[in-house]
């Protein structure tokens, strides 16, 4: 049995039974799918981010920088993209992190890896993913998003441009850290509270994203979606690629359109390209970026990380066309 059965049940009475709506009209459909699709993506992250909350608290920050100043060449960047997928950071929220982890001296391969991570494939992403389209694309993407942050990593390590990064004072680490000792207690009353800031935080997002996306569902034809986005195209994921780049949301905000839109027609590969580039890649945070690095530097991360998302888009419509 489906396990969100329940949540479809509940759905399906309060949109039929107590508001009394036709089942074949497209504004029930849509107010239907608003209910189930809110409940549902709730009640998962509230699960997962609790979790992974746990699991960072043996994990602290100063702890991650003085593991990643060891790291050299790809291991770094291994380590670097895995801790970003357990960090529920949007790019903006990643990037203090980022500059800990060059002030650290953390190579700046490394840290970008950590930066494209975390937006990308957190487990935001990951659980949003599964409950929208099952584990198979899940995995996917997560392979697929964990390669593009490694590599991208990588390459930007060996083009040396530590000289484009605006005035940051690299200080070495000093002396051993220490790691205070959390009771379960703690751990668990800390991770409560996390959880609940991260819920109330993204809960706009959420609401705002499965709405329109509930819109799009009853009221939008898939003859629209399809002539626009052009599932077949060549050039449909390089077109959702530039498009989601002005934009800035976080995964919570444009999975939902992601799944109604693969509804209707768009092919999942330049769906998930146009996810990507939103999360990934973003106007706010290149302005922030702009404060500590050159716009050199900015550029050839836009350009390294894009090329990876085009790949990734056109690798998925391959493969699931």
């Amino acid at each position: 049995m489906n396990i969100f059965y329940p949540v479809q049940a509940f759905a399906d009475w309060l949109t039929y039974g107590v508001f009394s709506m036709h089942q074949e009209t497209l504004f029930a459909q849509a107010v239907n799918f608003f209910i189930f699709d809110t409940i549902k993506i709730v009640l998962l992250l509230s699960v997962i981010i609790f979790t992974v909350s746990i699991i960072r608290s043996f994990i602290p920050p100063e702890k991650i920088r003085l593991i990643l100043s060891h790291k050299y060449q790809i291991t770094g960047n291994l380590l670097a993209a895995l801790f970003g997928i357990i960090t529920p950071f949007c790019t903006c929220s990643a990037i203090p992190l980022f500059l800990g982890f060059i002030q650290a001296g953390v190579p700046l391969g490394v840290t970008f890896s950590f930066l494209i991570a975390s937006p990308m494939i957190n487990e935001v992403a990951i659980v949003l993913l599964f409950g929208l389209f099952g584990w198979k694309i899940s995995l996917m993407y997560i392979v697929s998003g964990y390669m593009i942050a490694v590599i991208s990593g990588v390459i930007i390590g060996k083009l040396n441009v530590e000289h484009l990064v605006e005035n940051i004072a690299v200080r070495k680490m000093g002396a051993p850290l220490t790691v205070a000792e959390l009771s379960w207690t703690m751990r668990l009353h800390a991770a409560k509270n996390y959880t609940y800031d991260i819920i109330s935080k993204i809960l706009p997002y959420v609401v705002i994203g499965i709405g329109i996306g509930a819109w799009i569902h009853g009221y939008v034809p898939t003859a629209f979606i399809a002539r626009y986005a052009g599932g077949t195209s060549w050039y449909a994921v390089l077109l959702a690629t530039l498009i989601g780049i002005p934009l800035y949301s976080n995964a919570a905000g444009v999975l939902p359109l992601v799944s109604v839109l693969t509804e209707k027609g768009v092919a999942i590969g330049t769906t998930l390209a146009f996810m990507m580039a939103v999360t990934g890649l973003s106007l706010p945070e290149f302005l922030i970026l702009k404060k500590v690095m050159k716009t050199k530097l900015i550029i050839i991360f836009a350009a390294i990380v894009g090329v990876g998302i085009l790949f990734t888009g056109y690798l998925f419509n391959y493969l699931l066309g």
